[in-house]
């Protein structure tokens, strides 16, 4: 796979100096085409440098431990767009600053995480469960008790999202107890089965889900849903579930940073990902699903049919992450913080 890549250290050791005609994208791994990229910088002249994180609590931890002013555009989750801005963090715009404004897909337009699109668009969005080997296990997958409680074939072979939001609001799931919940006793609960759990853990991982199913590193493991999509394509005999109980669904966004050093790059590469065709390039890479309409002429077969993005019809509804107030937002700190020490 080919990627466009500087290392975080070489940036800060190069310093806040940026040269007219660049862009600095803060951008989930795996996830964009170098191909789109490059044709980016062949319309604009403009040359992008991409740092990648493997989940939203890393990346803002990053920025907020000086990396502000390093870029100029991040990709952050639905809930973490909400944090982003009630921390200062992210800039606005207005509609006529992106001509494809009106390419954006109605239900992505005015989200309660972004209200009216002022500091963000939709990139792509799309699913968080688990995927099992159906090599290794044949039975019934449809309950999130396959992660938390698995069966005797998967114990010691689960691979586990290093991803604090989507870890804690599946096991909520599981458990039928809300998200920012505040009942000590139904979060020492949850605490408490999530310890269980780990024992029949193999491993924490975000940007090895895929490699380690495909591999056989491990026989089940939480995952993306283009992730899932990948490993079955690279060969790997995984079905991705919609559990009971139900799944984490989510919006990936690109926002307009504070400060950022290149502003006018930075609107000219949303713009450039509101395009349809670009959008589906994306989507024809990751095996997600785009915020934009005008798509469907553009995607492979093989994507658009994929049941990693065809849920069934009876699948449960998916959970967005919640955002907690701060004094409940501890209380998880706590628990994901036990869990991983």
């Amino acid at each position: 796979m080919k990627r466009l890549l500087t290392t975080a250290a070489a940036l800060v050791l190069a310093g806040p100096a940026f040269a007219e005609g660049e862009l600095k994208v803060y951008h989930w791994f795996e996830y964009i085409p170098q191909e789109l990229v490059d044709k980016f910088t062949a319309e604009t002249g403009i040359t992008v440098t991409i740092d990648t994180y493997d989940s939203n609590e890393a990346m803002l931890a990053s920025l907020k431990a000086g990396r502000m002013g390093q870029y100029d555009v991040a990709v952050p989750g639905d809930y973490m767009v909400q944090i982003m801005a009630g921390e200062g963090l992210l800039d606005t715009f207005a509609p006529a600053d992106l001509p494809n404004f009106g390419n954006i897909a109605p239900q992505w337009l005015d989200v309660p995480f972004d209200p009216g699109r002022q500091s963000s668009i939709p990139y792509q969005w799309g699913s968080t469960s688990f995927s099992v080997n159906r090599d290794v296990y044949q039975g019934d997958i449809g309950t999130l008790a396959m992660i938390f409680d698995p069966p005797e074939e998967l114990k010691g072979k689960i691979n586990v999202l290093d991803s604090q939001g989507e870890v804690l609001t599946l096991a909520s799931l599981y458990m039928g107890i809300p998200q920012c919940n505040t009942d000590r006793e139904q979060l020492k609960a949850l605490s408490d089965m999530l310890v269980a759990a780990k024992a029949h853990w193999a491993s924490f991982g975000s940007d090895t889900a895929k490699d380690v199913l495909v591999s056989g590193d491990a026989a089940a493991g939480m995952i993306y849903n283009g992730f899932s999509a990948k490993a079955r394509a690279e060969g790997a005999n995984v079905e991705y579930a919609y559990p009971k109980e139900g799944f984490v669904v989510w919006m990936d966004n690109v926002v307009l940073l504070k400060d950022a050093p290149n502003r006018d790059n930075a609107l000219a590469f949303m713009n450039f990902l509101l395009d349809p065709e670009n959008a589906a390039a994306v989507t024809n890479y990751a095996a997600y699903t785009a915020g934009v309409t005008g798509v469907a002429p553009f995607l492979d077969a093989a994507i658009a049919e994929s049941p990693e993005n065809n849920p069934p019809a009876d699948a449960p509804a998916g959970s967005f992450i919640e955002v907690c107030d701060a004094e409940t937002q501890k209380l998880y700190d706590a628990i994901w913080t036990n869990l991983k020490k």
